[in-house]
Protein backbone atom coordinates (compact mmCIF):
# COMPACT_ATOMS: atom_id res chain seq x y z
CA UNK A 1 0.00 0.00 0.00
CA UNK A 2 1.39 3.47 -0.99
CA UNK A 3 1.54 6.10 1.60
CA UNK A 4 -1.50 7.98 0.00
CA UNK A 5 -3.27 4.93 -0.33
CA UNK A 6 -2.50 4.72 3.58
CA UNK A 7 -3.48 7.98 4.41
CA UNK A 8 -6.58 7.86 2.56
CA UNK A 9 -7.59 4.52 4.33
CA UNK A 10 -6.58 6.68 7.73
CA UNK A 11 -8.98 9.35 6.80
CA UNK A 12 -11.67 7.43 5.69
CA UNK A 13 -11.31 5.09 9.14
CA UNK A 14 -11.56 8.54 11.33
CA UNK A 15 -14.49 9.65 9.02
CA UNK A 16 -16.33 6.43 9.58
CA UNK A 17 -15.84 6.54 13.44
CA UNK A 18 -16.78 10.35 13.64
CA UNK A 19 -20.33 9.01 11.76
CA UNK A 20 -20.84 6.03 13.98
CA UNK A 21 -19.99 8.52 17.00
CA UNK A 22 -22.66 10.89 15.40
CA UNK A 23 -25.55 8.27 14.91
CA UNK A 24 -24.91 6.87 18.40
CA UNK A 25 -25.32 10.16 20.17
CA UNK A 26 -28.66 10.57 18.10
CA UNK A 27 -30.17 7.60 19.23
CA UNK A 28 -28.80 8.67 23.09
CA UNK A 29 -31.17 11.63 22.49
CA UNK A 30 -33.80 9.21 20.35
CA UNK A 31 -34.04 7.01 23.88
CA UNK A 32 -34.19 9.56 25.82
CA UNK A 33 -37.52 11.48 23.88
CA UNK A 34 -38.97 8.29 23.88
CA UNK A 35 -38.70 7.80 27.46
CA UNK A 36 -39.51 10.88 28.05
CA UNK A 37 -42.48 10.72 25.60
CA UNK A 38 -44.04 7.63 27.63
CA UNK A 39 -43.98 9.09 30.81
CA UNK A 40 -45.65 12.41 29.66
CA UNK A 41 -48.49 10.36 28.19
CA UNK A 42 -48.68 8.88 31.80
CA UNK A 43 -48.07 11.83 33.87
CA UNK A 44 -50.48 13.42 31.88
CA UNK A 45 -53.32 11.04 33.05
CA UNK A 46 -52.58 11.21 36.98
CA UNK A 47 -52.37 14.70 36.41
CA UNK A 48 -56.19 14.89 34.78
CA UNK A 49 -57.57 12.91 37.31
CA UNK A 50 -55.79 14.88 39.88
CA UNK A 51 -57.80 17.90 39.04
CA UNK A 52 -61.04 15.90 38.65
CA UNK A 53 -60.35 14.97 41.90
CA UNK A 54 -59.86 19.22 42.89
CA UNK A 55 -62.87 19.99 40.85
CA UNK A 56 -65.21 17.74 42.54
CA UNK A 57 -64.46 18.25 46.36
CA UNK A 58 -64.54 22.14 45.48
CA UNK A 59 -68.25 21.55 43.90
CA UNK A 60 -68.95 19.67 47.41
CA UNK A 61 -67.61 22.63 49.28
CA UNK A 62 -69.52 25.08 47.66
CA UNK A 63 -72.87 23.05 47.94
CA UNK A 64 -72.89 22.34 51.51
CA UNK A 65 -72.30 25.03 54.08
CA UNK A 66 -70.87 22.94 57.40
CA UNK A 67 -67.64 23.29 58.34
CA UNK A 68 -67.20 19.35 58.69
CA UNK A 69 -67.90 19.15 55.02
CA UNK A 70 -66.04 22.06 54.01
CA UNK A 71 -62.93 20.85 55.61
CA UNK A 72 -62.51 17.63 53.95
CA UNK A 73 -63.46 19.11 51.06
CA UNK A 74 -60.42 21.36 51.26
CA UNK A 75 -58.24 19.16 52.64
CA UNK A 76 -58.45 16.76 49.71
CA UNK A 77 -58.16 19.57 47.75
CA UNK A 78 -54.85 20.54 49.34
CA UNK A 79 -53.75 17.04 49.16
CA UNK A 80 -54.52 16.57 45.37
CA UNK A 81 -52.97 19.69 44.34
CA UNK A 82 -49.84 18.61 46.26
CA UNK A 83 -49.63 15.72 44.61
CA UNK A 84 -50.20 17.25 41.36
CA UNK A 85 -46.97 19.77 42.03
CA UNK A 86 -44.88 16.68 42.49
CA UNK A 87 -45.97 15.10 39.58
CA UNK A 88 -45.16 17.80 37.41
CA UNK A 89 -41.60 18.36 39.40
CA UNK A 90 -40.96 14.84 38.61
CA UNK A 91 -41.73 15.74 34.53
CA UNK A 92 -39.94 18.45 34.48
CA UNK A 93 -36.94 16.49 36.56
CA UNK A 94 -36.58 14.32 33.50
CA UNK A 95 -37.18 16.99 31.00
CA UNK A 96 -34.20 18.70 32.44
CA UNK A 97 -30.87 18.71 30.26
CA UNK A 98 -29.25 17.68 33.36
CA UNK A 99 -24.95 17.95 33.56
CA UNK A 100 -23.53 15.50 31.51
CA UNK A 101 -20.59 14.99 33.66
CA UNK A 102 -20.69 13.00 36.43
CA UNK A 103 -21.70 14.78 40.06
CA UNK A 104 -23.01 13.95 43.97
CA UNK A 105 -25.90 12.94 43.04
CA UNK A 106 -29.44 12.02 45.22
CA UNK A 107 -30.21 8.71 44.48
CA UNK A 108 -33.74 8.49 46.72
CA UNK A 109 -34.90 11.62 45.03
CA UNK A 110 -34.51 9.72 41.33
CA UNK A 111 -36.18 6.98 43.11
CA UNK A 112 -39.08 8.87 44.35
CA UNK A 113 -39.94 10.86 41.93
CA UNK A 114 -39.94 7.48 39.32
CA UNK A 115 -42.60 5.83 41.56
CA UNK A 116 -44.16 8.53 41.36
CA UNK A 117 -44.50 8.58 37.40
CA UNK A 118 -45.23 5.16 36.86
CA UNK A 119 -47.88 4.26 39.64
CA UNK A 120 -50.45 4.71 37.52
CA UNK A 121 -49.09 2.39 35.34
CA UNK A 122 -48.81 -0.19 38.52
CA UNK A 123 -52.28 0.60 39.24
CA UNK A 124 -53.50 -0.35 35.48
CA UNK A 125 -51.93 -3.65 35.69
CA UNK A 126 -53.40 -4.27 39.17
CA UNK A 127 -50.07 -4.37 40.34
CA UNK A 128 -48.75 -3.39 44.18
CA UNK A 129 -45.59 -0.97 44.07
CA UNK A 130 -43.99 -1.06 47.16
CA UNK A 131 -40.72 1.00 48.21
CA UNK A 132 -38.71 0.87 51.36
CA UNK A 133 -36.11 4.27 50.95
CA UNK A 134 -33.50 4.72 53.53
CA UNK A 135 -31.73 8.12 54.00
CA UNK A 136 -28.41 7.28 51.57
CA UNK A 137 -25.37 9.13 51.07
CA UNK A 138 -24.97 10.87 47.42
CA UNK A 139 -23.83 8.58 44.62
CA UNK A 140 -21.42 10.00 41.67
CA UNK A 141 -23.73 9.73 38.97
CA UNK A 142 -25.96 11.43 35.87
CA UNK A 143 -28.96 11.52 37.19
CA UNK A 144 -31.11 11.19 33.79
CA UNK A 145 -29.23 7.77 33.05
CA UNK A 146 -29.74 6.47 36.81
CA UNK A 147 -33.40 7.26 35.95
CA UNK A 148 -33.55 5.35 32.62
CA UNK A 149 -31.67 2.70 34.44
CA UNK A 150 -34.95 2.43 36.88
CA UNK A 151 -37.81 3.08 34.54
CA UNK A 152 -35.86 0.15 32.64
CA UNK A 153 -35.88 -1.98 35.61
CA UNK A 154 -39.60 -1.08 36.67
CA UNK A 155 -41.04 -1.43 33.47
CA UNK A 156 -39.16 -5.11 33.02
CA UNK A 157 -40.88 -6.30 36.30
CA UNK A 158 -43.97 -5.04 35.58
CA UNK A 159 -43.99 -6.83 32.48
CA UNK A 160 -43.06 -9.89 34.03
CA UNK A 161 -45.78 -9.73 36.82
CA UNK A 162 -49.51 -11.36 36.88
CA UNK A 163 -52.03 -9.42 38.17
CA UNK A 164 -52.24 -8.95 42.02
CA UNK A 165 -48.54 -9.53 42.12
CA UNK A 166 -46.23 -6.61 43.79
CA UNK A 167 -42.89 -5.18 42.59
CA UNK A 168 -41.02 -4.20 45.68
CA UNK A 169 -37.69 -1.17 45.01
CA UNK A 170 -35.64 -1.01 47.90
CA UNK A 171 -32.74 1.46 48.98
CA UNK A 172 -29.79 1.10 51.90
CA UNK A 173 -26.69 2.33 52.31
CA UNK A 174 -23.41 0.09 52.87
CA UNK A 175 -21.12 2.04 54.51
CA UNK A 176 -18.46 -0.38 54.73
CA UNK A 177 -18.29 -1.52 50.81
CA UNK A 178 -18.40 2.55 50.25
CA UNK A 179 -21.59 1.75 48.10
CA UNK A 180 -25.59 2.75 47.80
CA UNK A 181 -27.52 -0.80 47.00
CA UNK A 182 -30.83 -0.03 44.74
CA UNK A 183 -33.06 -3.20 43.69
CA UNK A 184 -35.73 -3.83 42.22
CA UNK A 185 -37.42 -7.00 43.42
CA UNK A 186 -40.70 -9.16 41.40
CA UNK A 187 -42.73 -12.10 42.47
CA UNK A 188 -43.52 -12.99 38.56
CA UNK A 189 -42.64 -14.95 35.74
CA UNK A 190 -38.76 -15.33 37.15
CA UNK A 191 -35.99 -16.23 34.73
CA UNK A 192 -34.78 -19.48 33.06
CA UNK A 193 -31.09 -20.43 34.15
CA UNK A 194 -30.87 -21.48 30.10
CA UNK A 195 -30.73 -17.69 29.46
CA UNK A 196 -29.81 -16.10 32.51
CA UNK A 197 -26.23 -15.42 30.81
CA UNK A 198 -27.69 -13.86 27.81
CA UNK A 199 -30.12 -10.94 29.51
CA UNK A 200 -27.46 -8.31 29.54
CA UNK A 201 -26.69 -8.75 25.40
CA UNK A 202 -27.73 -6.21 23.19
CA UNK A 203 -31.24 -7.21 21.52
CA UNK A 204 -31.75 -10.74 23.62
CA UNK A 205 -35.04 -10.87 25.04
CA UNK A 206 -37.36 -13.38 26.58
CA UNK A 207 -40.79 -11.44 25.46
CA UNK A 208 -41.97 -11.88 21.69
CA UNK A 209 -42.20 -8.49 21.34
CA UNK A 210 -44.03 -5.08 22.73
CA UNK A 211 -47.05 -5.35 24.90
CA UNK A 212 -50.07 -3.97 24.88
CA UNK A 213 -48.34 -0.52 26.49
CA UNK A 214 -45.96 -0.44 23.33
CA UNK A 215 -43.03 -1.36 25.30
CA UNK A 216 -40.57 -4.14 25.93
CA UNK A 217 -39.55 -7.25 23.53
CA UNK A 218 -36.44 -5.42 21.61
CA UNK A 219 -33.39 -6.59 23.88
CA UNK A 220 -32.23 -3.35 24.38
CA UNK A 221 -34.00 -2.90 28.22
CA UNK A 222 -31.77 -4.55 29.80
CA UNK A 223 -28.43 -4.18 27.64
CA UNK A 224 -28.72 -0.24 28.13
CA UNK A 225 -28.69 -1.03 32.21
CA UNK A 226 -25.53 -2.73 32.28
CA UNK A 227 -24.42 -0.29 29.97
CA UNK A 228 -25.61 2.95 32.10
CA UNK A 229 -24.33 0.88 35.51
CA UNK A 230 -20.86 0.26 33.75
CA UNK A 231 -20.36 3.84 33.54
CA UNK A 232 -21.20 4.49 36.75
CA UNK A 233 -18.59 2.22 37.76
CA UNK A 234 -20.97 0.00 39.81
CA UNK A 235 -22.25 -3.37 39.43
CA UNK A 236 -25.82 -5.48 38.73
CA UNK A 237 -26.86 -8.83 40.02
CA UNK A 238 -29.55 -10.63 39.09
CA UNK A 239 -30.93 -13.49 41.38
CA UNK A 240 -33.85 -15.15 39.57
CA UNK A 241 -35.99 -18.20 39.94
CA UNK A 242 -38.90 -19.85 37.73
CA UNK A 243 -42.22 -19.36 39.32
CA UNK A 244 -40.84 -17.20 41.64
CA UNK A 245 -39.90 -13.65 40.48
CA UNK A 246 -36.53 -11.78 39.98
CA UNK A 247 -34.59 -9.60 41.96
CA UNK A 248 -32.05 -6.65 40.35
CA UNK A 249 -28.98 -5.50 42.89
CA UNK A 250 -27.52 -2.30 41.63
CA UNK A 251 -24.36 -1.05 43.84
CA UNK A 252 -22.86 2.09 43.26
CA UNK A 253 -20.21 3.82 44.52
CA UNK A 254 -20.82 6.74 47.17
CA UNK A 255 -19.51 9.85 45.86
CA UNK A 256 -17.38 10.90 48.96
CA UNK A 257 -15.42 7.54 48.60
CA UNK A 258 -13.85 8.19 44.99
CA UNK A 259 -10.73 9.48 44.48
CA UNK A 260 -10.94 13.14 43.68
CA UNK A 261 -9.88 12.06 40.01
CA UNK A 262 -12.67 10.09 39.30
CA UNK A 263 -15.52 12.89 39.58
CA UNK A 264 -15.02 14.11 36.81
CA UNK A 265 -16.50 12.35 33.60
Amino acid sequence: MTLGAASESASAIQELSQTIESLRHQLEQARRMATLGELTGTATHEFNNLLMTILNYSKLGLRHKDDATRDKALQRIHDAAGKAGKLTGSILALARNRSGSMEPTNLRQIVEDTVLLLEREFRKYQLHLEFQLDEVPEVMGQGNELQRLLINLLVNARQATAAGGYVRVTLKANPEAGEVVLTVRDNGTGISQDVIHKIFDPYFSTKLGPDASGRGGTGVGLALCKEIVDAHRGRIRVETALGKGTAFSIRLPIADTLPSADRVA
